[in-house]
């Protein structure tokens, strides 16, 4: 998986591109909680994340609990198969997704 990151004052986007797998989720959990000082809002782009496995899922869900004592994380870009994910998991009751 390749992270992209970019930041704009106390704002912060990471742009997921591969698979966020097993393998991949400890890669995003350190990315996202190595960057988080100064950091209120958080804001993750999947447009080009093709596939995100249940490690995926608690890594977004650790994440969201983090950001809720900030201003908050939103997911942007969101593609059908991943959204399917979301849905059948109840991820959208709980996510922010624009």
């Amino acid at each position: 998986m390749i992270i992209s990151r970019a930041e704009n004052g106390s704002s912060l986007i990471l742009s997921l591109e591969g698979r966020l797998d097993t393998n991949a989720a400890p890669e995003l959990e350190k990315a996202i909680f190595d960057s988080l000082d100064g950091i209120n809002e958080l804001t993750l782009d999947l447009e080009k994340l093709d596939y995100i496995s249940s490690s995926g899922l608690r890594v977004l869900l650790l994440a969201e609990k983090e950001m809720e004592k900030r201003d908050g994380m939103r997911l942007i870009n969101v593609c059908e198969p991943i959204m399917d994910i979301f849905e059948v998991t109840g991820f959208v009751e709980i996510l922010t997704i624009d």
